[in-house]
């Protein structure tokens, strides 16, 4: 899966675990929950196994794909690659061993850049002395309200080349966010089936300290019954920037 993705800010997906579970209120409407479901529906054989129906659901039982290890030797031309776009590198029940496993991966395809996105903040946290960091590794958290912040503190931590955040769903404002060791900021609303509101003033909030702090800014989406409902201009504008330096 995912040779190619229509996510604005990457290139491609792979996906060397499939699976999650909430945790907290960004996952409420999980879009990588409803596709796995409709996957499982279609036969997929990586989304046959269900999770917990309190926190996940049909096909999005998390499940480790050690098959899927090959795949990024197979892109033959440089790619920018969002990491498990289904599924958390650090939920708790990945074994640092295949952690380590996906991080050599993309050590030894420095032709490619790896986006890797965790609301697992903790746990990155508490393994990240653990694991080799090459350069091509961008490391994420998501933030989708202020009660969340904290784990912009444990991304600090880890000695990623880029270290970014995903502030979508973005559920509520980020009012004294410190951006000291953030590379890139990407912010979009929430879409598809019982989509929340997103506030422009939080937006606006979000890019003037990106601004403030020389970070680069990406503006996804507004959001709304589809991904491109609201559009992407925010005042006037495309955001589309990307950090540096580049990974090589």
């Amino acid at each position: 899966m995912g040779d190619r993705s229509a996510i604005e800010w990457t290139e491609a997906t792979w996906n060397p675990t499939t699976g999650c579970d909430r945790v907290s209120a960004g996952c409420d409407n999980c879009y990588a929950l409803t596709l796995a479901k409709r996957l499982k529906a279609m036969g997929a054989a990586k989304y046959q196994v269900d999770g917990d129906p309190r926190t996940s659901g049909p096909g999005f039982g998390l499940t480790v794909h050690p098959d899927a290890l090959k795949v990024p030797y197979g892109w033959k031309s440089p790619r920018t690659v969002f990491v498990n776009s289904m599924s958390d590198l650090f939920h708790a029940r990945v074994p640092l061993d295949f952690v380590r496993e996906v991080f050599a991966v993309m050590a030894d395809t420095p032709q490619h850049t790896y986006q890797v996105l965790t609301k697992r903040a903790r746990r990155l946290r508490q393994v990240a002395d653990r694991l080799e960091w090459p350069p091509n590794v961008w490391m994420g958290v998501s933030v989708e309200d202020g009660a969340h912040l904290a784990r912009v503190d444990d991304l600090r931590q880890v000695p990623a080349a880029v270290r970014f955040l995903s502030c979508e769903p973005l559920l509520g404002p980020l009012s004294g966010l410190n951006l000291a060791g953030i590379d890139w900021v990407i912010a979009g609303g929430e879409s598809g089936h019982g989509h929340r509101p997103m506030d422009e003033a939080w937006v606006v909030e979000i890019r003037d300290a990106c601004e403030e702090a020389g970070v680069a800014f990406f503006f996804k989406q507004w959001g709304g019954r589809t991904p491109k409902a609201g559009g992407r201009t925010l005042q006037g504008r495309t955001w589309e920037q990307m950090p540096l330096p580049a990974a090589v």
